[in-house]
């Protein structure tokens, strides 16, 4: 009788163990290689170490992935648990995140960090709370410039160019350059894209064009750093409502820690550019009229940022050190 109580105690411990044990799962559009995919997967080991064995998370391979607004409205229903997203993804929702998403509003990668680890940061992270989401933590992924079967050296070059965009509406708004034509496309639509002339550019970050391998389609990549694009974490709050404190407060203070990795891969990228481009044969285009940006971008000031609220965060970012 005792030998038996005992093996009905330890498979019900087993039960509950596998029971409280969750297999998040996360998302991405980019490739396994990208800083932002191998930051989550870093989350995920050491996660998993923390909570020993209770958390892990598994990011969807590519078959599995839609649009980013798809993505958003995966984790707030909770469909998905969480998700690395463009901020600017968000606006829909959140009118602030459209902010650090405006053109030449960054002075370095370095000062976008400072403003995301500071108080503008605190509070987008906090803003997401009114969604259903949490937010875990901010990547900062640099600048975008643009990429495809024509050189740009100044805003003007891009009038009559099909340029592909994110299927967010407001990208539409962020990108449009006069002249410029706007080609809302998939993302892993974009190397069919430019390998039949459905487009002639696209844009985004350096380490991103790597990952997708999209220099076996671009002959050159123009370093016009229009823009720079903060990345956020987001979390479910159905999810959330789940875990333990304890899980709550180990994955947090893992987001923290995976910021860190992201920067050290994303530096790394970094530094091997001219190297790739040489070896891809991928031509690299550096002189470029930055001035030319910046004017082009004062309509686009005024349309998405017009409200007292919006122009009291650009003033903060901008008086960050």
């Amino acid at each position: 009788m005792r030998s038996s109580l005992a093996l009905i105690a330890a498979a019900t411990l087993q039960w509950s163990a596998s029971a409280e044990a969750k297999d998040l799962r996360s998302a991405d559009v980019y490739a396994a290689d990208h800083p932002t995919v191998q930051a989550v997967a870093y989350l995920g080991e050491r996660l998993q170490e923390r909570t020993r064995g209770r958390q892990s998370i598994r990011t969807l391979g590519a078959d599995n992935r839609g649009s980013e607004l798809f993505t958003i409205a995966s984790v707030r229903n909770g469909t998905l648990d969480m998700a690395r997203v463009n901020l600017a993804s968000l606006s829909n929702l959140m009118p602030e995140a459209i902010v650090p998403a405006l053109p030449a509003l960054f002075r370095s990668t370095d000062h976008m960090q400072h403003v995301l680890d500071g108080p503008v940061g605190q509070d987008l992270l906090a803003a997401l709370d009114r969604f259903d989401l949490v937010g875990l933590c901010f990547y900062p992924t640099g600048a975008r410039s643009y990429y495809g079967s024509k050189p740009i050296r100044k805003a003007s070059d891009l009038a009559g160019l099909k340029v592909r965009v994110p299927q967010a509406g407001l990208w539409v708004s962020l990108m449009k350059v006069p002249g410029m034509v706007a080609i809302p496309m998939p993302y892993e639509q974009i190397a069919l894209g430019l390998q039949t002339g459905a487009i002639d550019l696209a844009e985004n970050n350096w380490p991103a064009f790597v990952a997708s391998r999209h220099y076996e389609t671009a002959k050159y990549f123009s370093l016009t750093q229009h823009t720079a694009t903060p990345s956020v974490l987001i979390f479910s709050k159905r999810t959330w409502a789940e875990l333990s404190d304890g899980d709550k407060a180990a994955l947090r203070a893992t987001a923290r820690e995976s910021v860190g990795v992201f920067r050290r891969l994303w530096d790394e990228q970094e530094a091997q550019r001219d190297s790739i481009a040489r070896v891809t044969g991928v031509e690299l285009v550096s002189d470029i009229d930055r001035d030319s940006f910046v004017k082009a971008a004062v309509p686009i000031y005024d349309k998405e940022a017009s409200t007292p609220a919006l122009q009291d965060m650009i003033r903060r970012i901008r008086m960050t050190p």
